[in-house]
């Protein structure tokens, strides 16, 4: 190969470098929030953390998880995410204060909120009124 490709390929490789340094940061585990009749539900993937090592903080319409993932020692080769992380969401909805009752289970930590303004479905509502006949 002549220099400028060598060039441009140790600049690319470079560049890959700075990018996967980058990208390497803290542990972000997944979050989806689900909104039902009467609660907010988070579900927040959290596999392979002790319970004793995950720590919830409410304040000001915001939820703070955090938590430690250990790595297994002996590694040869890593991919999973290990360490500590930090995840603050912004509730979607209002909520009741201090409402939050947690439960984990398959490596999905599930927190449940009671809304502050629970969603009333209209729909079956008028369903469930009698018939009159007219």
């Amino acid at each position: 190969m002549n220099e400028p490709v060598l060039a441009r390929l140790q600049h690319l490789m470079t560049l890959r470098e700075e990018v996967e340094t980058l990208s390497a940061g803290p542990w972000v585990p997944a979050a989806d929030w689900a909104d039902g009749d009467a609660h907010l539900t988070l579900y927040l993937d959290v596999p392979g953390i002790n319970p004793d090592r995950l720590e919830m903080h409410e304040e000001g319409g915001m939820l703070t998880v955090a938590g430690e993932r250990s790595a297994p020692e002996g590694l040869l080769s890593a991919e999973r995410a290990a360490g500590v992380f930090r995840r603050v969401l912004a509730f979607p909805r209002e909520v009741l204060p201090q409402s939050g009752e947690a439960h984990l289970a398959g490596g999905v930590l599930t927190v449940r909120f009671q809304k502050k303004h629970p969603t009333i479905d209209v729909h079956a509502d008028v369903q469930d009124l009698p018939h009159r006949p007219d």
